[in-house]
């Protein structure tokens, strides 16, 4: 009858690891956050730099 809850982290983990199968999120903005957040860097700060990177890139 013991319910198995996931903690938190099970569950950011599980999201990011799926962020690139949701039809409605840009494929390169899903592999730039999941990456942040491997990395332990997802911040307001790396976010915005990283999609100025993929703007710039995307100028090119």
């Amino acid at each position: 009858m013991a319910e198995n809850v996931k903690s938190g982290k099970e569950i950011l983990d599980e999201f990011f690891a799926g962020i690139e199968n949701i039809e409605t999120v840009d494929p390169n903005i899903a592999a730039m956050i999941k990456q942040l957040y491997n990395e332990d860097k997802l911040t307001d700060a790396n976010v915005k730099n990283e999609l100025q990177r993929l703007r710039t890139e995307n100028e090119r």
